[in-house]
C-alpha cells in the first residue's frame, strides 16, 4: 500500500512556531503518537510527521485518539512520509534525538543548545526545523543520523538514560518553546488580560493595626494571651504581621479567623462576657 504523502509548501516565516516539525521514525505505538500529538500542541507547534508508522491507520486508532486528548487536531493533520529523506526534504536545520553517543557528524549538543540554535536560524525567512526521534525499540539508525545536519541529546541519568519516545519529545518542544518566546513575543506565563483583583491591593496600616486589635482579643479568648502577663508577644506579633506586606485579602482573612476564634470562646465559655 502507498502511504499519502504530504506536500511541503515553505511557511511564510512570520510564524515561529509553524516553521518547526517533530518527526516520528517508525513509531510502532499508536497511544505515543497520540501522546506525541498532544505534547507538541501544549506548547504551541502544529507539525508532527510520521514516517512509516507501524499502524497505518494511525491517525484514527482509538489508542491515539485517547492519548491525544484536546490535540486530535494535530493528530489528524499529521503528515505521513514514507522515508524520513523525504520528511526532512524542505528543512534547512535537522536535530536527530539519541540517548545513544554517535562518532558521526558534527560534535553533539544538548537539546537546550539545539533550541537555542534554532532560534538564531529561524531568523533566516526561509529556515525550517526538524527535531527527529527515532523508533521506540532502537532509536534511529546511523543512515537516518546522516540525513540530520546535527545530533542532540537529552541530558539524562547516564545510568538509565532511556525515555519514551513522546516524553522525550515533549521535552524537546518545550525547550524549542523556551528558546522561540522572546522572538516570538509571548508571554512565559499566563496572562489574566488586565483583570485587577483589589483584593491583591496592599491593606491600609488603619486595615492593619485594626486586624491586630482584633487578633490580641481573639488571643485573650482562647487563653493564648494572659493579658495580665503579656510579656513580648504583643509587640512581637504585630511586629511580624505589619512587616509581611499584608494584602486586603489576607487582611479579610485573619479577621475572619479571628471572628472564629472568639466565636469558639464563647461557646466553650458561655457565661464569659464578651
Amino acid at each position: 500500500m502507498t502511504l499519502p504523502v504530504s506536500s511541503d509548501s515553505p511557511q511564510s516565516g512570520t510564524d515561529l512556531f509553524a516553521r518547526v516539525r517533530f518527526v516520528m521514525v517508525s513509531p510502532s505505538h499508536p497511544g505515543n503518537v497520540g501522546s506525541a500529538a498532544r505534547a507538541i500542541k501544549t506548547m504551541g507547534f502544529q507539525a508532527l510527521h510520521l514516517v512509516t508508522p507501524g499502524t497505518p491507520d494511525v491517525q484514527q486508532h482509538p489508542d491515539a485518539l485517547a492519548l491525544a486528548s484536546g490535540a486530535t487536531d494535530v493528530l489528524a493533520q499529521a503528515c505521513i512520509h514514507n522515508s524520513l529523506a523525504d520528511a526532512l526534504a524542505p528543512t534547512t536545520l535537522a536535530f536527530a534525538l539519541t540517548a545513544r553517543a554517535r562518532a558521526l557528524g558534527a560534535a553533539p549538543c544538548d537539546i537546550r543548545e539545539a533550541a537555542v540554535q534554532s532560534a538564531a536560524a529561524l531568523t533566516h525567512p526561509d529556515a525550517q526545523i526538524a527535531i527527529v526521534l527515532g523508533t521506540e525499540r532502537s532509536g534511529l539508525s546511523n543512515d537516518e543520523i546522516l540525513l540530520c545536519q546535527q545530533i542532540c541529546h537529552i541530558p539524562a541519568n547516564p545510568a538509565y538514560s532511556s525515555l519514551n519516545v513522546s516524553q522525550a519529545l515533549q521535552l524537546a518542544a518545550w525547550e524549542m518553546r523556551y528558546a522561540l518566546l522572546p522572538a516570538s513575543r509571548q508571554a512565559r506565563l499566563p496572562d489574566t488580560h488586565g483583570r485587577h483583583d483589589p483584593g491583591s491591593d496592599p491593606a491600609s496600616s488603619s486595615r492593619v493595626q485594626a486586624m491586630l486589635d482584633h487578633l490580641e482579643q481573639a488571643l485573650v479568648a482562647v487563653e493564648f494571651l494572659d493579658p495580665k502577663h503579656p510579656k513580648k508577644l504583643v509587640p512581637r506579633m504585630r511586629q511580624m504581621l505589619t512587616r509581611n506586606d499584608l494584602s486586603a485579602d489576607e487582611v479579610d482573612m485573619l479577621r475572619g479567623l479571628c471572628t472564629a476564634m472568639l466565636r469558639t470562646a464563647r461557646l466553650a465559655h458561655p457565661q464569659q462576657p464578651d
